[in-house]
């Protein structure tokens, strides 16, 4: 097994976007999840009930600190969202609102790798994951070129959650090994990787000012 920096097991957290007592994104989500835990990651799940409405409450709120919190934790992110409509459920969308691109000079998602899967009830489709790949690159977030999208998701799970073998389950475990090999490859990376010339002149800039205020006073 190659050597890597960190010598602790890749932090993953998983969202999904489903409040429903058999929510097919979140026995998705979990299926994954004991898949990349046997490869070695340490994951975490986020319960999205009772998180309220983006912008309905103070940031202050106990659910919002702990969705940011788990973000900051991660050094890897896995989205399933059920499609609806043609497009990701406003649960899942919801979730990732609440979490900023900034918290001072903290970024929560900046460089985390991520994972994005959906559920469908009916045939195969690709319209969600493709709207959590434009959300996973506007949170600035390195999305991996592996996903999954389960068609019919009711026939695919056993009556106690656990996934069906099937090619549908295969691919999904195509997608957690990339997930944790992209992880290992890029955590110890991420200040180099997202290091910008537009955001070390604005800092230049910053210094410069500040440098000028304190010879004044």
């Amino acid at each position: 097994m190659r050597s890597f920096m960190s010598d602790h097991p890749p932090r993953i957290l998983f969202l999904y976007g489903s409040l429903r007592e058999r929510s097919y994104s979140r026995l998705l989500a979990e299926e994954a999840a004991r898949i990349i835990t046997e490869f070695g990651a340490e994951v975490r799940f986020f319960d999205p009930c009772e998180l309220p409405i983006y912008g309905s409450v103070p940031d202050t709120h106990p659910k919002v600190q702990e969705l940011r919190k788990l973000s900051m934790w991660s050094e890897g992110q896995v989205w399933s969202s059920p499609e609806m409509h043609g497009n990701i459920t406003g649960i899942i969308k919801n979730q990732i609102d609440w979490i900023p691109l900034s918290i001072g000079a903290v970024r929560p998602t900046q460089g985390r790798t991520l994972a994005v899967m959906q559920v469908s009830g009916g045939s195969q489709s690709f319209n969600a994951v493709n709207t959590l790949r434009i959300l996973g690159r506007w949170m600035r977030m390195f999305t991996i070129p592996n996903q999954s999208s389960v068609a019919k998701a009711y026939q695919e799970f056993h009556e106690d959650g656990t996934m069906k073998d099937s090619a549908y389950r295969d691919r999904v475990v195509d997608v957690m090994e990339e997930l944790y090999k992209f992880t290992l490859l890029l955590r110890d990376q991420v200040d180099y990787l997202t290091d910008r010339y537009s955001e070390r002149k604005e800092k230049a800039a910053k210094e410069t000012i500040q440098l000028a205020n304190n010879a004044l006073k």
